[in-house]
Formats: C-alpha cells, structure tokens, sequence
C-alpha cells in the first residue's frame, strides 16, 4: 500500500511475531524432552498488537512491519486486514519474527524471541514510508525493533506535527536523542526504573510520563505535578496484552483529541478489559467495551 494523502489517527510503527505456544504439564530441563497436552499459534509482538487495539478502539490505523516472505507472514497480514489495519509491510528476505512458549500447569512459562525480520525494519523502511508517519494525528512506536528506526520514526511523526508515544518495552537504555522526540512514554514501573525515573525522563526532554501500575491504575507525571487514575476493578485472567491494549486506547483517545487525563482514563480500562480474556490479540477491547468501562 501507499499512502496517498490519507491521514491517519494513529500509525505505530514496530514488530510482528508469530507465537508458537505449547502447554506442558511441567518446563522441560536442559536436554530434557516433554510431551505436550495442547499447542495454539497466536498473532504476537508488541507493534502488532497495538496496533489491532488502537483500531478495536476506534482509531483509523496504520501500521508500519516487516515480515518474512513465509506461511507466518501471511497468516500476520490477514489479520491486520481483519482488523481493518492499514497495513504497510515491507517483506524481507528473513524469517517473520517468532516466539516459542512453554506454559506448564503453574501458568509459568519458558519464552524463546526470533526477531527474525524485525531486526530488517531500519532507516530505510521508515524512510520509504514518510509519507504515512508525516500525516499522522499520532505515531506509536515501542522498543521491539533497531533504536535507529524508532527514533527516525517519532523524527519525521514530530516534525510533521505528530504527538509522539514511546512504550519502552522491552527496556532499553535511550539516548536523549531519542527521548527529546518523545512527548509522551509509557513504562511500567520495572521500566521505569531502569530508565532513571520519571524526573530524569521529563529532564531529558519528554513531555508526559505514564507510570501503568497494573491492579493500582496509572500515574501521569509532568513538570506540573501528578495525577493519579484508579484502576478499574476486574476479575484478572490472564494479564498479557494488557500493556498493549492500553497503549493503543491511549494513542487513540489523544489522536482523536481526548484530554490526557481522559485518555489515561481510558488507557486504563482497556488494559483492565484485555486482563479478563486469555491471549494477547484474542483479549483486546472493543471502542464499545471501552466506552461503557469508562463511563464515556
């Protein structure tokens, strides 16, 4: 696809994975082989997902991948069409990204990451589709493929008037470069504090900082103080993908002109409606779910 003069609410820009998951009844040792009672294959990667969560939100998407020329490539880029992604892919001559699970009866898990073809999204890709970052109302990007392209991203994003979100996942240690393209990140509060705090952030040129806090809620941090959203009461399945469908609720309710504070509010119920489903892209609300949570 290209992109024309179509403007888009959000445009996230990052990885694609296939998941390979299998259930054990325990994790194997070193050299230990096990047999297995179910195995799924899930649509994975942090961009992939906000991606899907900003356009369940309601956000007109697009999204900015390299995927292999292989079976799990294709199977990626049906999903986004399902889901009414705008899908810029570049295919590369490597596999598309994997992650092999192993998920025993104590719901611990052995994880493997093949970036595979994320490690191909660089400079190059994000310059070929400058068009699509420079009319975006928001550009979403996360730390699952090379820093040079994330920073070129939120470059041309800000310079074309876009707001900025950086989720730094997973942590990564961030030049101020980097950081003073950023108007809004979102870490958690592992990340958090490998990124120096929410101080040194803001001191390094980053506008807003949103600390999600899990079962706690979130906490905005500006240079004018803090605000604390509740979190929302929700009886927890199965927390994975509950960052990312924050994230994307976030991108969408700022690219669509929310207040931060009401975008962070629903940011929150999102995560939380995502944490009562099982899987990652299975588990990501709707506009509707989110709207009647958050009381819009």
């Amino acid at each position: 696809m290209t992109g024309g003069s179509h403007s888009y609410d959000v445009v996230v820009v990052g990885s694609s994975n296939l998941d390979l998951v299998a259930t054990v009844e325990r994790l194997p040792g070193p050299g230990e082989t096990v047999l297995g009672s179910e195995y799924a294959e899930h649509a994975g990667g942090k961009g992939l997902n906000q991606a899907v969560a900003a356009a369940r939100a309601g956000a007109d998407t697009a999204f900015i991948t390299c995927l292999g020329s292989d079976h799990a490539g294709d199977t990626l880029h049906s999903l986004m069409v399902a889901e009414g992604v705008a899908s810029f892919v570049t295919d590369v001559d490597a596999p598309t990204g994997r992650a092999l699970i192993c998920v025993d009866a104590h719901a611990e898990n052995s994880i493997v990451v093949v970036p595979g073809a994320n490690e191909r999204l660089g400079i190059g890709v994000i310059d070929a589709h400058r068009d699509v970052l420079s009319r975006a109302r928001v550009v979403l990007c996360q730390l699952e493929i090379p820093l040079d392209a994330v920073e070129a991203a939120l470059a041309i994003g800000r310079a074309g008037g876009a707001r900025t979100i950086l989720n730094p996942a997973p942590a990564a240690t961030l030049s101020r470069s980097l950081l003073q393209l950023v108007d809004v990140i979102t870490p958690n509060q592992h990340e958090l504090g490998l990124l120096g705090g929410a101080s040194a952030l803001l001191d390094s040129g980053v506008s807003v900082v949103i600390v999600t806090l899990g079962a706690r809620g979130m906490r905005i941090v500006t240079r004018d103080g803090e605000i604390d959203i509740p979190p929302f009461v929700v009886r927890a399945v199965d927390t994975t993908g509950a960052g990312d469908a924050a994230c994307g609720a976030l991108a969408t309710a700022l690219g669509q002109g929310i207040d931060l504070a009401g975008a962070a509010r629903r940011a929150a119920a999102a995560g939380a409606l995502a944490a009562t489903r099982k899987g990652a892209v299975p588990s990501l609300p709707t506009r509707e779910e989110i709207d009647v949570l958050a009381g819009a």
